[in-house]
């Protein structure tokens, strides 16, 4: 359906507004979504607009704040965007919570409009916190501005870092009372995903034995989500999707690893079958450099701590291959495809990893035991700041390159140490992690650059190694920062730290708008040492 009306009116565009999903599945109504009606909710105010997430179906920012009360009503979920509109609906999946089945689960607070198509591609949009469905179970439907605000900017700095996500169109703030732990008021985020397809979307069907669902499911995700994959056969095509599942899964969760974010959450009902990151709750970027961390205050075994993400992925892929090897009917298949994640990770965090270390273009097998090993047990062991250290480690190549005093060195040194959680003067740790740069990675450097190291060689892997290593990330105290900020009344905060996390997320010089937020890029205060989220949200 194309709409039109005047050329000022921001819902009017030359996008499409379609709804496969339940249009392709409509007899599976019931069985894979159901129809749901968002909720009314008081005094919806527009508060933050992704300019980048606006784009990608075909509206400008300036157009919707220039209009900013139906913008709010619309994405709000109040009213909607046109006549006509295809009725909003919500998916319906199953999943394994925490390693044990949870059975029938689904969109139980978010409600999907429909799918915007602009540019070519197509993006379904999704309001989270807009009410209740027939998949909300005991809860409300609504979202709380705390966790609301987290998301919203979640899933454009991860963008900005390059890891597939969904991503973020709007934030209204809404004045309706949601009671959680204490009451608080209501936030509806609108968010943008090609596909909101899951893994638990498969499981459903396939563990109340209804294979033809799963097998229409699949038709459905080939068709429209991947529709180079092509094969004689059904099987041989199941087998290719499952295949481009499985790899697209372990690039994603290697990403995570190399960037220090930790999922938390990873429940087989919040793993895209696109291998996008989804469903932003209690996450964290990392801090101090701890395999062992957790940041789900809910989370007391540790079964989702940030070394344990690349196995949970393979275990939920293990989960997933249960309804595909009925479509593909050959265990062996399913078995030599999830043989291949494994190297997929490895390979992919290991070039990561390189690249953050400025290492370009000789890959060797030994870089992951000889160099990153290394380095990360030094940062475990003072619990040095992931994204400070190799923020600072990008200064290296330069002194290592005119062969700087050791003085210099110190400094790096020194540096690293200053912002480690230990905050100790560690002078054994000081001396090996001298050795480490001077021993370890300035052979490593010199052979990746064929043996000599030009200041001007040496300027430019500075410069690629400051556009792979952020100094902006939305870390749990910024997150939290910018909530009490807002909860202030400066709701002007929240699009300033999105705009600095995304457009300015690997800079060190700042404009003049966003000098105020340069603290975001230095140490964690005191205060925001060690915070946990939980799964109320």
């Amino acid at each position: 359906m194309t709409f039109a009306a005047k050329p000022l009116d921001w819902r009017s565009s030359a996008l499409r507004w379609t709804d496969s999903f339940a249009q392709r599945l409509a007899d599976h109504e019931g069985v894979l979504w159901s129809y749901a009606q968002p909720a009314t909710h008081k005094n919806p105010r527009l508060v933050g607009v992704s300019r980048a997430g606006a784009r990608l179906i075909g509206l400008s920012a300036d157009t919707l704040w220039g209009d900013r009360e139906a913008a709010a009503a619309v994405l709000s979920g109040n009213e909607p965007l046109f006549r006509g509109m295809p009725r909003p609906w919500a998916q319906c999946y199953g999943g394994h919570q925490f390693g044990a089945w949870a059975g029938q689960l689904g969109d139980g607070r978010a409600i999907n409009l429909g799918e915007a198509v602009s540019n070519g591609r197509s993006w379904e949009v999704q309001l989270k916190g807009a009410g209740r469905t027939q998949y909300s179970r005991f809860g409300d439907g609504l979202a709380v501005r705390r966790s609301s605000i987290r998301e919203y900017l979640a899933a454009e700095n991860m963008h900005a870092l390059g890891i597939p996500s969904s991503r973020s169109l709007s934030l209204v703030f809404t004045d309706t009372e949601v009671q959680r732990e204490e009451p608080e008021l209501g936030a509806v985020v609108a968010r943008l995903a090609p596909s909101w397809v899951r893994f638990g979307s498969f499981e459903l069907p396939a563990s109340r034995g209804d294979h033809a669902a799963c097998q229409r499911l699949a038709d459905y995700v080939l068709a429209h989500s991947f529709p180079h994959i092509a094969g004689a056969s059904a099987a041989a095509r199941y087998t290719q999707l499952f295949r481009e599942v499985t790899l697209r899964t372990a690039r994603t969760v290697a990403q995570w690893q190399a960037v220090g974010f930790c999922h938390v959450v990873m429940n087989t009902d919040n793993m895209s079958v696109l291998g996008l990151t989804i469903d932003y709750g209690p996450f964290a970027f990392m801090d101090a450099y701890d395999p062992q961390f957790v940041c789900n205050a809910s989370d007391y075994a540790g079964r989702y701590a940030f070394a344990e993400q690349p196995r949970v992925a393979l275990w939920n892929l293990l989960r997933l291959a249960t309804p595909f090897a009925k479509l593909i009917d050959c265990a062996d298949t399913v078995a030599e495809v999830l043989s291949a994640y494994a190297g997929e990770y490895r390979r992919t965090y290991a070039a990561l990893m390189c690249h953050k270390l400025g290492l370009y273009n000789v890959a060797k097998e030994t870089d992951h035991e000889a160099v990153i090993e290394p380095l990360l047990a030094l940062m475990e062991r003072v619990g040095a700041d992931y994204t400070l250290t190799m923020r600072t480690l990008c200064d290296v190549p330069e002194l290592l390159a005119r062969d700087a005093e050791s003085e210099a060195i110190d400094k790096i040194v020194d540096r690293i140490m200053a912002v480690a959680e230990s905050g100790s003067n560690d002078t054994a740790w000081k001396e090996e992690m001298r050795a480490f740069l001077t021993d370890v990675y300035r052979p490593r450097l010199l052979d990746d650059a064929n043996g000599a190291l030009s200041p001007e060689d040496a300027r430019d892997i500075a410069a690629r190694m400051r556009r792979t290593n952020p100094r902006f990330i939305l870390r749990n105290w910024v997150a939290q920062d910018v909530i009490g900020r807002a909860a202030g009344g400066d709701e002007g905060s929240v699009d300033r730290v999105l705009d600095l996390i995304t457009t300015y997320a690997f800079c060190d010089a700042l404009p003049d708008h966003l000098k105020s937020e340069v603290a975001y890029g230095g140490p964690v205060p005191k205060w925001g040492q060690g915070l946990q989220s939980s799964c109320s949200s």
